[in-house]
């Protein structure tokens, strides 16, 4: 059976880590766990588990911390958690399984995330794979019977572990204050970061964030190297904030320039809201019948869903069209 350490950076999370130890720490045969600058009792908690507890000065990088941790492991897999996760009691049941059945090949395992709804975090999903539990030490292996090669590419399975996420609070504000810092700093955002910031921006945003975000990515959106789908998640944004500051000439520009690319439902989810305030019914319900029918979301699922179907339940109930408004109601309620 192999073994395992549990890795973990933590911050003030006194109220939550005795919860979260107690779900795995039979599973484990190492616990590590970094502390980034509490100021409440979290590493007197983590001392009840561990003789590991490492202090870590906090750089506003979770890589780094992270790195840290992962370096004062010495156990052949490292399994990766923060403290506001548990492991109920079936799942805890299926990481033993999942120990004592582990072929030695498999350097990734994946797990479901779950309860991601919660506290309106900004994922689109309930439940989604991430990857959880990671070999230690790699073993590169050269595959092909012939123009051999070695192998690049780790071996990753899809375990049917659920961890429950259960967070105290949503982190959506501090997020968008790393994504500033990061790009204030010059560094700027990669590929990755670029789209997570635009959908936290959309799911969470407020309005100072939206408006600190505006310059970047009208910048962003005039780089002649974007594909299209990264254009189309500079004008959600865009097309966001120009309803917000109800710059209709600004709004239109971007949309029409999301609808010369190929168009999504966050874009005409915003053209509904905008008629819709003009007190243009007709033309609210076409592009809220666009979000909902005949686009596709590039960042915010329920820009398909329920936010442009409670736009036509509201827009055909002040047009006396209540037939039709049971329509979208009965709709809304199977995609619920």
């Amino acid at each position: 059976m192999v073994s395992v350490s549990l890795c973990m950076i933590v911050k003030n999370e006194e109220a939550v880590l005795r919860r979260c130890l107690d779900s795995v720490a039979d599973l484990v045969e190492e616990i590590i766990i970094v502390d980034t600058g509490s100021s409440d009792r979290t590493k007197e908690s983590a001392g009840e588990y561990t003789d590991k507890v490492y202090d870590f000065e906090w750089i506003n990088d979770f890589s780094a911390a992270r790195n840290f941790a992962f370096s004062k492991a010495t156990r052949d897999y490292i399994y990766s958690a923060d403290a506001d996760e548990v492991l109920d009691e079936e799942n805890h049941r299926r990481f033993k399984i999942l120990k004592e059945n582990l072929l030695p090949e498999i350097e990734i395992v994946q797990m479901k995330y779950g309860n991601q709804l919660h506290f309106g975090t900004v994922y689109n999903f309930d439940e989604e794979y991430r990857p959880k539990l990671f070999k230690r030490i790699r073993e590169f292996q050269w595959i092909e019977p012939i123009h051999e090669t070695i192998r690049i590419s780790p071996v990753v399975y899809d375990s049917d572990i659920v961890i429950t996420h259960m967070p105290t609070s949503e982190h959506g504000s501090r997020d968008l204050q790393a994504f500033r810092r990061q790009i204030d700093s010059g560094v700027g955002l990669s590929r990755r970061l670029r789209e997570m910031y635009a959908r936290e921006l959309l799911m969470v945003g407020e309005r100072e964030d939206l408006l600190a975000a505006e310059d970047y990515f009208a910048q962003m959106s005039s780089q002649p190297e974007l594909s299209p789908e990264e254009y189309m998640e500079c004008y959600s944004v865009l097309v966001r904030i120009a309803y917000m500051k109800g710059d209709a000439p600004m709004l239109m520009k971007y949309a029409m320039k999301a609808a010369l690319t190929e168009g999504c439902s966050e874009v005409c989810l915003e053209l509904g809201h905008f008629y819709e305030q003009q007190g243009d019914a007709e033309e609210a319900c076409i592009w809220f019948y666009n979000a909902a029918f005949e686009t596709l979301p590039i960042l915010v699922k329920d820009a398909r869903d329920k936010a442009p179907l409670e736009g036509l339940i509201r827009v055909y109930e002040e047009l006396g069209l209540t037939e039709q408004a049971a329509i979208y109601k009965e709709e809304l309620r199977m995609r619920s």
